[in-house]
């Protein structure tokens, strides 16, 4: 063969045999080089697919209730994708360090304990996937780091499911957690990195550590001042979509430094201007209340209607059939048509009622005694005025520190359910079942309460909370097809059975019946951002009520203690967050409910929503929603100044 120009070329215009073999030189350089990122890479791919697979899956789980289209669901993975991609940088730690390792040294124990981080991580995200779409369609937020407080009561926790509801998620943990293990598993069972000279081995170190601060700026979400968050993520008004682009897994290690203990400080704006906005939102003492009583120290009962949101009931919800009692007992006392719930969970709303203090997004008073033992109690203010007070509770009272939060409030008996038989302890999944309950209530009555107001007896306070009317719904009636329904069907008829027979007793004349929730339920379209959600009936009865009355006047939870005590001609200034409704320097009216990373407020210029997530206004039925919602946050944030320094301030 001629060769005519020269030695690099062949006649035919291709390569020399010594340039083909450079190319091949650098093409294996290249090669053994990138075989340094194999396990790593595939890793971090794996791991932002099941992600979005988690999303699509969530989506079809929690669709009850929720309308969406294809469209929708690759909306959500669009928007939630970059949150993806940071959580699984965190994740991509282990992986990526013993890559770097492996580079100079390539011993088994590399591959081994990469199999059993990737079992535990595969664990982890299949336990918070499945958690998150079980508990999502009860609580209506995505997975925190506040569950873990119900773990410290296991019984109470698994008393809201069935054996059956908890064996379907338990194999279905497991399936999830085989199949995310076995797809990382392949990225072990592929070919073995090739040999690689010094100079690929260099190479890729260098690539690894030049890396670095990329995988540090991904994880922290970009080198501006805002880091990731879940907020990055909405992009919808419509919620349900903005929770399914969450990553679960990102959404409960984050809400670490927000758990149910911790009090974020809610910074919202500066000193002055949350001063000026407080002015005037709580007075401190009543001014020539309207008089609802016959008498100033009437027998007291406060019952605490487990969920019973107005929806149930004919004023609120245009429901005639499912608390039909409660609907005629409204025309006998006197009924609070604009009455609101505080928040949404129990141990919130019975700190509201009895503290008159105010519930916060993420955090539980109730679980801070260092806290609890400084806040004011109506069940104290009572015990001042020669009061005796009773608490009847037929679930278990050490339950989110509820015994604990109710002897410091001035509670000197307690009957919860170890005062039950066996038998009785086992009528219900949360405890002892209503009727139950309310018998004790009753006889208690009976027992212990003076007949007449000029008795030398001590007047009775009793605080009740009732608990059949939760998940999952086990109640011995069935009068109406959804569970849901039947249960507060069950608890109306308890109601009514007991208001018919303490009405037979003589105590009858000198008592006043306090009814109300705890706080409100999520129930098919009516969410946490609904208009009517935390909208609750309040109703007084009783002997001790002069006449039938509708007060029309917007107000809260937490308005219950200054009310009473107003009632009673008995100082409040102690409750520094409740208000006397009925007082003439009720000028005013306005309802705060906070709900998971969120703020609901309403007065009579409508109804907003804020969320804490995104930082925006998410619900705006409000002529001035700016104005309202910066009272609600002024609010928030004089609350959490107050419980912040509250040992200090005693």
């Amino acid at each position: 063969m001629n060769y005519e120009g020269g030695s690099n070329y062949m006649e035919d215009g291709g390569m020399t045999k010594e340039k083909v073999h450079q190319t091949s030189r650098l093409d294996g350089c290249i090669m053994r080089t990138i075989s340094h990122f194999t396990i790593p890479i595939s890793f971090f791919i794996i791991t932002v697919l099941v992600f979005m697979l988690a999303k699509v899956a969530f989506m079809l789980v929690c669709l009850e209730g929720h309308d969406f289209q294809v469209g929708d669901v690759c909306d959500v993975l669009r928007h939630g994708l970059s949150l993806d991609l940071s959580t699984a940088l965190y994740f991509l730690i282990v992986p990526f360090l013993i890559g770097m390792i492996r580079i100079w040294w390539k011993n088994k124990v590399l591959i081994t304990i990469l199999k059993v981080y990737s079992l535990l991580v595969s664990l982890a995200f299949s336990l918070a996937f499945v958690s998150d779409t079980s508990l999502y369609p009860f609580w209506g937020f995505k997975l925190d780091s506040s569950c873990l407080q119900y773990l410290e009561t296991p019984t109470e926790a698994a008393a809201s499911v069935s054996k059956g509801y908890l064996f379907v998620r338990v194999l279905v943990f497991l399936v999830i957690a085989i199949c995310i293990d076995l797809l990382y598993r392949s990225i072990f069972k592929s070919k073995q990195t090739p040999h690689t000279n010094l100079h690929s081995k260099i190479i890729a170190t260098i690539i690894y550590v030049l890396f670095i601060p990329i995988l540090i700026i991904g994880i922290r979400g970009g080198l501006g001042e805002s880091t990731t968050n879940i907020g990055q993520v909405y992009y919808s008004q419509n919620q349900f979509l903005n929770h399914s682009a969450v990553n679960p897994v990102f959404s409960f290690l984050s809400s670490f430094e927000k758990s149910a203990n911790y009090v974020p400080d809610y910074l919202f704006m500066e000193e002055d201007e949350r001063a000026k906005l407080m002015e005037n939102l709580f007075p401190t003492e009543s001014i020539e209340p309207d008089s609802l009583l016959r008498t100033k120290r009437p027998n007291i009962v406060v019952i605490l209607l487990e969920s019973c949101a107005g929806i149930f009931t004919e004023d609120i919800g245009k429901r005639k059939d499912i608390m039909p009692r409660f609907n005629q007992l409204v025309h006998e006392g006197v009924y609070f048509s604009n009455f609101y719930a505080n928040s949404w969970r129990t141990d919130r709303g019975t700190l509201c009622t009895w503290s008159g203090y105010p519930s916060f997004p993420r955090s539980s008073v109730m679980k801070m005694p260092s806290k609890t033992r400084f806040l004011p109690g109506l069940s104290k203010s009572l015990r001042n005025e020669g009061y005796n007070t009773y608490y009847i509770y037929g679930g278990d009272i050490n339950f989110t520190n509820m015994r604990s939060y109710l002897v410091t409030i001035g509670f000197e008996q307690l009957h919860w359910m170890k005062n039950y038989s066996s038998e009785e302890q086992k009528t219900a999944k949360w405890g002892v079942r209503d009727d139950i309950t309310f018998g004790t209530l009753l006889n208690t009555i009976k027992e212990q309460a003076p007949i007449t107001h000029d008795s030398k007896q001590p007047p009775l306070l009793i605080g009740y909370s009732t608990l059949s009317s939760h998940e999952p719904w086990d109640v011995p009636t069935h009068k109406m097809e959804d569970e849901i329904l039947n249960a507060f069907c069950y608890l109306d008829d308890c109601i009514g059975n007991f208001i018919d027979q303490v009405k037979q007793t003589p105590q009858w004349e000198n008592l006043l019946v306090i009814m109300l929730p705890d706080h409100g339920i999520s129930y098919k379209d009516v969410g946490e951002t609904h208009e009517e959600h935390d909208h609750v009936p309040m109703l007084w009865l009783g002997g001790a009520i002069k006449e039938s009355r509708r007060i029309e006047q917007i107000c809260n939870q937490t308005d219950v203690a200054a009310t009473l005590l107003g009632q009673l001609g008995i100082a409040h200034r102690d409750f520094k967050f409740s208000r006397d409704v009925l007082s003439k320097n009720y000028t005013y009216p306005f309802a705060i409910h906070t709900y998971n990373n969120g703020i609901t407020m309403r007065d009579s210029t409508g109804f907003a929503v804020f969320d804490l997530n995104s930082n925006r206004i998410i619900v705006n039925k409000s002529s001035n929603s700016q104005q309202l919602l910066k009272k609600g946050k002024a609010i928030l944030q004089s609350a959490a100044m107050d419980l912040k320094t509250i040992e200090t301030n005693h």
